[in-house]
């Protein structure tokens, strides 16, 4: 029997329905930024100016989208063995280019150098960083026992050096929030799989100290810290700048919002209106009632992707769904906290909805992937013969039910 949709069609709907929202809030607020970009040298420039393109930035980012879109097709056309037999090469591939970044990487203008140009085209390697280690970890897992990943010199040693290859260049270009980001989807999925809470605890632990270490030594991630505990007072400081806007751009939006197009902190005040801080300069546009549609997206993508895991049709399709799912949501929260300040500035992309072609490209391949999946789980979900096949899954995804 064939079914037509075997796919997740919620969680492809609620995939749809950021993008939609990212191209409408990348069309109204980029105004200002495609000005700037288009029409440097005008004094006083205007969209009836033929000089100046107002639209530059949904233009770009249209171009973009199509490319994610082919991207996340051949993701989901793929066969799922495909991406375990090219995890050890993709996880090799990537981590060489992120070492490679920062040697020859260029910051375009930020304080992480964390970009580097191949073909006339500027490529974020650390968004991909997530999606090699989820691949990887996920093959690696799947091909241990439970008794492997308890041990300390089997389980956990081999593991923390897999991670730390790719977190290290991570934190040597001064991208703090990609390591935190790829920190938390390791330690989700080693949890998962089996690892003693003891383990975890010591990774933490370290975690936390080498946390205290950079923010009493870096001096700008200090100052963003210091500005995130004083973003309620007057601030005339860069480093607390950001936040402190971000927090009137939420504010002035009240219940209703100010309308598309009429918000004001994008145009003067607000930096990376577009990019990092696009969801607090959506919230002034759309307002409160509006702008938590876009949140409950990500709880919806969190609850079926966390289901998909849960039925998926092996420990690597499980793990896989496992990373994906914590990567998109977690890097999703954690922004939406920065833009109403509730977190320190990290600096990551709000996953479908910011500006940003490494950001899309990953995140769509990954959803992707997650998709495919979901097409055999919804397929064992409704055969008749589900109770069969499951039995001939049961001994290699016997050491996940204890969870």
């Amino acid at each position: 029997m064939k079914y037509p949709l075997k796919f997740d069609t919620v969680l492809a709907l609620s995939v749809l329905f950021l993008l939609i929202f990212g191209l409408v809030m990348i069309t109204s607020i980029g105004v200002p930024k495609s000005i700037s970009l288009s029409a440097p040298d005008v004094l006083y420039p205007n969209c009836g100016d033929e000089n100046v393109d107002c639209y530059l930035l949904f233009k770009k980012h249209i171009v973009r989208l199509g490319i994610a879109f082919v991207a996340f097709f051949i993701a989901f056309k793929f066969p799922l063995k495909f991406w375990k037999k090219i995890s050890p090469v993709l996880y090799g591939g990537v981590a060489l280019l992120s070492f490679a970044v920062v040697v020859f990487g260029s910051s375009f203008g930020t304080i992480a150098t964390n970009w580097i140009v191949l073909f006339n085209t500027s490529l974020q390697p650390s968004e991909f960083a997530k999606l090699a280690i989820i691949v990887y970890l996920a093959y690696w897992l799947s091909q241990k026992k439970t008794e492997q990943l308890e041990d300390f010199r089997d389980g956990f040693i081999p593991f923390s050096i897999l991670s730390g290859i790719m977190l290290l260049p991570m934190v040597l270009q001064n991208d703090y929030g990609a390591t935190m980001v790829i920190a938390i989807i390791c330690g989700t999925m080693y949890f998962v799989a089996g690892a003693r809470l003891r383990h975890l605890g010591m990774a933490f632990l370290v975690a936390v100290l080498c946390a205290i270490v950079v923010i009493s030594t870096v001096s700008h991630v200090r100052e963003r810290f210091q500005g995130f505990m004083s973003v309620d007072s007057e601030c005339l400081e860069d480093y607390c700048w950001q936040s402190q806007q971000a927090n009137i751009a939420v504010a002035t939006g009240g219940f209703w919002g100010k309308g598309l197009t009429q918000g004001v902190q994008k145009s003067y005040w607000l930096p990376q209106a577009s990019d990092d801080f696009i969801f607090a300069a959506s919230s002034e546009e759309l307002g409160f009632i509006r702008i938590i549609f876009v949140v409950l997206a990500y709880f919806v993508i969190s609850l079926r992707g966390f289901t998909i895991a849960k039925h998926a049709g092996s420990n690597f399709e499980m793990y896989m769904a496992i990373g994906i799912t914590t990567w998109i949501c977690v890097q999703a929260f954690v922004n939406i906290a920065v833009n109403t300040a509730l977190a320190p500035v990290t600096g990551i992309t709000l996953p479908f909805v910011s500006y940003g072609g490494s950001s899309l490209v990953a995140s769509l391949v990954g959803i992707g992937i997650l998709l495919n999946i979901s097409q055999h789980t919804n397929y064992y979900a409704s055969s008749l013969n589900r109770g069969r096949d499951r039995r001939t899954r049961s001994t290699e995804r016997s050491h996940y039910r204890r969870y």
